[in-house]
């Protein structure tokens, strides 16, 4: 039977094709079909900048396109990565028969459909109809997520799966994603194995290992991503997640060797050019960091996808070479950000930061050491998060080498460790922001210490069957520092102890308070990651 959609007329399309004949036919397909308002492009370049400013109903865009470097699959990894494009957005791939194998690998990663050339009107408006159709029929659980309310999305979503209902499969894998998105990582596990054991997906498997992740089983995670790899060498999302577990594993190296492998099957992609010249940078891999930073910058300054923390990053290196010039050039790139987004504190301090190394380099060391003090008086603010210490004590191990004298530097570092070392790899990577200085690699990983001892002192009140003690004293410590292990573990403790501890209303809402404080503004680095999605998640966007 075929669908019909009513709405057709209202839509605005986007063509995305170099050859001019076979754009010129695409648009009129799209026309005959009844589509009111058709655009067209014949880059990539030209297509990004029109999705980034633009909604579309409908984008059809070619796969390969001659003389670019970059290919219709990899604009829509970016796009998919930077959330950029909602869920009403119908995205149709063309190909030829030599790329078909690779974009229908591709095809779960937010493509609604693509057709091999020769292709006819009808089989586009097919794939077009379907698509939509689709959307409408999903309706209703992407009500709930634009509410906010994941829980019950996640719900309707495994409501779907049990029941086989129409496109129970994609509604399985929304549920999987959004029980992530809740931290209830057991559905997740269930629903991705599930799926994965009946249909062998990739997703699923991916899925898996991000759950296995998330629940702070990251060797489990390994051992499936690097089935996942050796099997879809192409899965550019799977090297992104293998990324995050090496990170969590403390192993840099790997994580940007795993990086440069991601880049040799996207290697324009902007967000992760980003992370791997942000690992090189604190690997301390200088001239990598500035060769990757830097194409980042020329590729896609201007695009939404691009992070801003790329600059703060190169200022510092820059200042290391003493290259005035290219200094300069960043410094003025980040100005220019934050003219656009005055009222972004997170643009401020980057600015700050740099300004710091510009007053440095003018030898105005009284206002370079009020900006550091400033600086410095945010640790303890609960939107300082592990991206701000990180920048704060790449700036003091720099520091340490001038004329400036920073009597409570060690003060401040010791600060950033108790709130941010939260494991063996995040005091390790602190370390590496500063530059492994012998004498604050010492603090901080005399701070990760100290947060384990309080852990295991707390603790002790549970074994000897007092648990509403190690709750108050964890909460003590963790107020104390704003460290969010110490949080959490008097959540876990809690949760798990309610029944035999007394009056839990005050403990909750305290450790509620803390956690909304302190343990959503992150504590691992963001490595340029577009907040809101995790690697390899599905866009769950809408519009």
């Amino acid at each position: 039977m075929k669908l019909v959609d009513p709405d057709i007329k209202e839509c605005k399309a986007l063509v995305i094709d170099a050859n001019p004949t076979s754009r010129s036919a695409l648009i009129n397909m799209l026309r005959d079909m009844g589509v009111g308002q058709v655009s067209h492009t014949s880059r990539v370049i030209d297509a990004r900048q029109e999705l980034e400013s633009k909604v579309f109903d409908i984008v059809v865009c070619d796969y390969h396109f001659d003389n670019a470097s970059i290919s219709g699959q990899e604009l829509l990894d970016d796009l998919r990565q930077a959330q950029l494009l909602p869920f009403s957005t119908v995205f149709i791939m063309v190909t030829g028969e030599c790329s078909y194998l690779k974009v229908a690998e591709a095809a779960e990663s937010a493509l609604d459909g693509y057709l091999v050339k020769p292709h006819t009107a009808l089989a586009l408006e097919e794939r077009v109809m379907t698509a939509r159709h689709r959307k409408r029929a999903l309706g209703y659980i992407f009500e709930a997520i634009q509410g906010g309310n994941y829980a019950e999305a996640a719900k309707l979503c495994m409501g779907r799966y049990e029941a086989r209902a129409e496109y129970w499969l994609y509604a399985a894998r929304m549920g999987a994603e959004l029980f992530l998105r809740v931290e209830d990582h057991e559905s997740a596990k269930c629903l991705y194995s599930a799926v994965s054991e009946s249909k062998a997906l990739p997703w699923a498997k991916l899925g898996l290992a991000r759950a296995e992740l998330e629940s702070g089983e990251a060797p489990k995670a390994a051992l499936i991503l690097e089935s996942l790899i050796a099997e879809q060498p192409g899965y550019a999302d799977a090297y992104d997640v293998m990324s995050r577990v090496q990170l969590e594993q403390g192993d840099m190296q790997g994580a940007m060797a795993t990086y440069q492998d991601s880049l040799k099957v996207t290697p324009q992609s902007i967000p992760r050019l980003q992370k791997q010249g942000m690992l090189a940078f604190f690997a301390g891999n200088k001239d990598e960091a500035l060769r990757a930073l830097d194409r980042t910058v020329r590729l896609g300054l201007r695009s939404k996808m691009f992070d801003a923390q790329s600059l703060v990053l190169l200022c510092m290196l820059y200042f290391d070479k003493r290259d005035s010039k290219e200094f300069n050039r960043t410094i003025s790139s980040l100005e220019q950000a934050l003219g656009r987004n005055p009222d972004s504190i997170r643009l401020q301090r980057f600015m700050n930061i740099c300004r710091v190394f510009h007053l440095l380099t003018a030898r105005k060391v009284g206002d370079c050491v009020r900006l550091v003090r400033e600086l410095a008086s945010d640790i303890r603010d609960e939107d300082f998060d592990y991206e701000c210490a990180t920048n704060l004590l790449a700036m003091l191990g720099r520091l340490r080498s001038t004329e400036i004298q920073l009597p409570d530097a060690e003060m401040w570092v010791e600060q950033i460790a108790k709130r941010f070392c939260i494991s063996k790899a995040s005091s390790e990577l602190l370390c590496s922001a500063a530059g492994q200085d012998p004498t604050y690699c010492e603090i901080i990983r005399e701070g990760l210490h100290t947060i384990n001892l309080m852990a295991e002192n707390a603790m002790s009140h549970s074994v000897t069957g007092c648990p509403a003690n190690s709750v108050e004293v964890l909460l003590l410590k963790g107020t104390e520092t704003g460290n969010s292990k110490l949080i959490d573990l008097a959540n876990a403790v809690l949760t798990r102890h309610a029944e035999s501890i007394e009056n839990t209303e005050p403990l909750t809402a305290k450790v509620n308070e803390l956690r909304s404080r302190y343990c959503t503004k992150g504590t691992q680095i963001n490595l340029g990651q577009i907040k809101g999605r995790a690697a390899g998640g599905m866009m769950l966007r809408v519009q």
